[in-house]
């Protein structure tokens, strides 16, 4: 017999199963380098950071991409692999490759070292994109644009940004239509998870904290 928690997470994989909408992508390419080492092999629980994103991201898209400069290590995971075409010019290069890559008109980008992501709010997010280039959280004014849709209509600024040597994301976005989901459409989110990053080895070390957190409290209603 399937557990509680077992039922839920299918009940919200079928509530917030995406079909061909979008894409998703995870991107692999930074340096880690305050942390030491590749961040997207980190074990939070029992797998790799970028296994239980990948899975999770599985779950309501038909399409997951993964995008870097070296997209090598990563060919266990089976999954379409988009190499940056202009390396060197950190996220946005990323974002262009998926744009590129993505068979959907939007993409849903994400980086390999946010562990916590709520599938409601990414499937909010990607409901919320027609009619516009891009989605993008905003909270007490600092946008999140590696937990952002993006859709192809981005292309021709972020391609002419990155020709320009302009690689900060949110330059283009005065460029394009952007619907930003601000902070009291994210009330009843768990912000201090969601958009969690790991950084430093003592983000790692909180990550760890609130995922054994998470489990700790699926049990007890388990039982």
């Amino acid at each position: 017999m399937e557990s509680f928690r077992e039922a839920a997470e299918q009940q919200e994989k079928e509530e917030f199963f995406l079909s061909g909408t979008a894409s998703a992508a995870v991107l692999v390419g930074g340096k880690s380098r305050r942390f030491g080492y590749n961040k997207a092999f980190l074990k939070i629980g029992r797998d790799h950071l970028i296994e239980n994103i990948t899975a999770r991201l599985k779950s309501i898209f038909q399409e997951v991409l993964l995008v870097g400069s070296d997209p090598a290590p990563y060919r266990f995971l089976g999954l379409p692999l988009a190499a940056d075409v202009y390396p060197g010019c950190g996220p946005l290069a990323g974002i262009h490759a998926a744009l590129l890559a993505a068979a959907a008109p939007y993409v849903f980008v994400t980086a390999c070292d946010m562990p916590f992501l709520d599938l409601k709010l990414v499937s909010f997010m990607v409901k919320s994109a027609p009619g516009y280039d891009a989605v993008v959280p905003r909270v007490n004014e600092y946008l999140e644009p590696l937990y952002a849709v993006y859709g192809k209509g981005c292309l021709p600024v972020v391609e002419t940004s990155l020709k320009d040597g302009q690689c900060k994301i949110t330059a283009f976005f005065s460029k394009v239509r952007v619907k930003y989901i601000e902070q009291a459409e994210l009330a009843h989110f768990n912000l201090e998870k969601v958009f969690f990053n790991i950084n430093t080895p003592k983000d790692a070390k909180k990550a760890l904290e609130l995922s054994e957190s998470a489990q700790h409290l699926a049990k007890r209603v388990g039982h």
